[in-house]
């Protein structure tokens, strides 16, 4: 998420009742996760096995359970609670209505259809040309670009899947990120795409979802893209251009598959993977797959 306007360490420390450490008018742009920080972030930190990781990444800010040694060019925010605290600057610079207030303030190209039963959050951009099915939710902040399908049940952009166990329950981290969908888009029917966390979930263009799909919080989608029914993937992944997934492939959270990558029916994927051709609960090569099954029945 970047600010409106940049802040001032010391006017976020004050948000949040937090100590800070570096110069009081060192600058603040925005918040965002760890795999995705900028120059000018707060990233947020509350466990000792990742302070390297977040005190070495891009983010010049660090939100921290612990006074620990402060990088040269960075500052910190320490805090008895970096989750809760990391929710609290993304809810004071961004506002969550969860549709509990209607601003009536979307904007809509020409010649875009838009059936009366679609419900639509506030700050949201469609098109020209568009056609949105009904009983389709469109979230906060929403971006649909020019030419896009959106067929009848689907949701785009409910809160992101991301929870901490704590006192015995699960404490979500709210989701104030957006879905950016861009031109040439066609989404099947009850598909579920969730919004950033603080960033966007991006649909490239020309990409073509079949129904039931759900896409987890800032994975990003590339161009020209097929996925068929039933395919879940996780938050934080890279599908590059041209990547095509049979029905009911799974993806986990934080992967890269190169581009031109083909899925077969009911991939698992748990790693990276590289161009190729894909079979098997853990993603396998088709190729090798084949020879393996050559081998051993000229065994027999």
């Amino acid at each position: 998420m970047t600010f409106e306007q940049p802040q001032t360490l010391r006017k976020i420390a004050e948000i949040i009742g937090a100590r800070f450490i570096g110069d009081e008018n060192f600058p603040v742009f925005g918040t965002n996760e760890i795999h995705m920080v900028r120059e000018g972030d707060i990233v947020f930190v509350n466990h000792p096995k990742y302070y390297d990781k977040a005190l070495n990444s891009n983010a010049t800010i660090i939100l921290i359970d612990k006074e620990v040694e402060c990088p040269k060019g960075k500052a910190l925010l320490v805090s008895d609670d970096p989750f809760r605290d990391f929710n609290k600057i993304n809810t004071y610079f961004t506002k969550i209505s969860n549709f509990k207030e209607n601003l009536d303030d979307a904007i809509v190209g020409e010649g875009t259809f838009i059936h009366p039963s679609v419900v639509i959050g506030n700050g949201v951009r469609i098109g020209k040309n568009c056609h949105i099915f009904p009983n389709v939710v469109i979230g906060d902040r929403t971006e649909i670009g020019d030419n896009v399908v959106i067929q009848s049940g689907t949701i785009i952009g409910g809160d992101a899947f991301y929870y901490r166990k704590l006192n015995g329950n699960f404490d979500r981290l709210i989701s104030v990120g957006n879905v950016l969908i861009e031109n040439n888009v066609e989404i099947g029917n009850l598909c579920t795409i969730d919004r950033g966390v603080t960033a966007s979930t991006i649909i490239g263009e020309g990409s073509i979802l079949d129904n039931q799909i759900q896409i987890g919080h800032d994975t990003v989608i590339g161009k020209r893209c097929l996925i068929a029914s039933q395919t879940g993937i996780a938050g934080c992944c890279v599908i590059e251009d041209e990547v095509t997934m049979w029905g009911q492939v799974g993806v986990a959270s934080g992967l890269k598959i190169e581009k031109g990558t083909i899925l077969l029916a009911q991939v698992g994927v748990n790693r990276n993977l590289e161009k190729g051709t894909y079979f098997g609960p853990i993603a396998e090569d088709f190729r090798g797959y084949l020879k393996k099954e050559v081998k051993l029945r000229n065994l027999k």
